[in-house]
């Protein structure tokens, strides 16, 4: 009788892991995805600035070469980051990460997406920097002007997508709390709760 209520305990309690196993895969399977879906997101737009910015600055003068000109250059930047993080994101395994390395990758997304939202504050900060050095330096009016602007729509796309991103990121990781909650620290060691 011994036997068969210790196999019963053994079999609840790895019917257990095995759940949180599953929900730990299931929730790292989708920060893969947004990740993905991100960085589609900002692949596209970077590929479709370059396109059209490419097409358009050979028609332009003025402050529209410059504009279109930063565009192109802007978006090379972020065709790069996009691959890079599209990349890293596809070839993870959502089953390689233990619960510790999962919490942290989800710090880690939203650390660098603050961060990311800053640069982006700083980067509109610039581009109104330029418009108003265009108005007051002539001999290059035209760059600062072209600049400034691309710096505003670059910018201001980006400080969107990065608030949307962290909001999306910031959804799933409700799931990762559940995980956190059968797991105990004691001052003995730590302990997993199984609740019937």
């Amino acid at each position: 009788m011994k036997k068969y209520v210790l196999l019963f305990l053994l079999v609840a309690i790895f019917d257990r892991v095995q759940a949180q196993t599953d929900a730990l895969v299931n929730y790292n399977e989708q920060r893969l995805q947004i990740t993905r879906i991100g960085m589609l997101t900002l692949g596209g737009w970077a590929i479709s600035n370059m396109g059209v910015s490419g097409a358009l600055m050979s028609n332009s003068s003025d402050s529209r070469y410059y504009f279109h000109q930063m565009n192109v250059f802007w978006n090379v930047v972020n065709v790069g980051l996009a691959g890079f993080g599209y990349y890293n994101a596809a070839t993870a395994d959502p089953s390689a990460f233990i619960l510790a390395e999962s919490i942290q990758e989800q710090h880690s997304i939203e650390k660098l997406l603050l961060l990311n939202a800053g640069l982006d504050v700083a980067y509109i900060v610039g581009g109104f920097y330029l418009l108003e050095r265009s108005r007051r330096e002539s001999a290059q009016a035209e760059r600062w002007k072209g600049y400034g602007q691309s710096l505003l729509l670059q910018g201001g796309f980006l400080l969107l997508f990065d608030a949307v991103l962290y909001t999306i990121v910031q959804q799933p990781s409700s799931e990762l709390f559940t995980l956190l909650s059968s797991v105990q620290l004691t001052p003995t060691g730590l302990g997993l709760i199984y609740r019937f």
